[in-house]
């Protein structure tokens, strides 16, 4: 088994702005940054052997100053676990989104779906765990993962069967989600906001 713990990047003045980020490179904020060195202090109490982030800045950031606080390696990049593709939709505000779109569950052009995100997520998440068993240690393999909410959306209702979360449930920035990962299997341990 490997414990896979994915967190969300800290918050950036587009999160603030509540504009849809998306594929766009924003950095983090100063908020941002104490979300980060928030997450790894939930994160102090375990073992951790290795840091992977998608290649977004505000990602990337994120889990460059979680590696510094936890005493781990540079993080390597994992491109499928980069944000849902907003198409159209980037740089909108939430509620111009809304009233353009109606729900995130419109087709809106050059946008990815849930399940595309999904699928990406999983096979990147896939490679991250044969990875780690190749490194072979006695004991499971502790690997920290720092992505985005939609992509952490879409794991989250793979891996509850789509019970969780709720339409209209706000993923934190720095919010920090355990999964346990088996072959063909990513089960739902916990979750903690900062």
């Amino acid at each position: 088994m490997t414990l896979l713990t994915l967190v969300r990047h800290g918050q950036t003045d587009w999160n603030l702005e509540r504009r849809i980020q998306g594929a766009t490179d924003v950095p983090l904020n100063d908020t941002g940054r104490a979300d980060a060195r928030g997450a790894a202090s939930i994160l102090a109490g375990g073992t951790h052997d290795a840091i992977y982030a998608s290649p977004l800045l505000r990602a990337h950031e994120t889990a460059r100053i979680i590696a510094a606080e936890l005493g781990l390696s540079e993080p390597e990049l994992a491109p499928g676990l980069r944000e849902r593709e907003f198409g159209e939709g980037e740089g909108l505000l939430v509620s111009e989104y809304l009233e353009r779109f109606g729900d995130w569950h419109a087709a809106v052009p050059g946008a990815e779906t849930l399940e595309q995100v999904r699928d990406r997520a999983l096979d990147e998440l896939e490679t991250i765990v044969r990875a780690s068993r190749r490194r072979s240690t006695p004991r499971a393999e502790s690997i920290v993962v720092v992505s985005h909410g939609g992509v952490m959306r879409a794991l989250l209702l793979h891996a509850s069967g789509g019970t969780i979360p709720r339409d209209g449930d706000v993923l934190r920035n720095g919010e920090v989600i355990r999964f346990s990962a088996e072959p063909g299997s990513l089960r739902l341990l916990e979750s903690v906001a900062i």
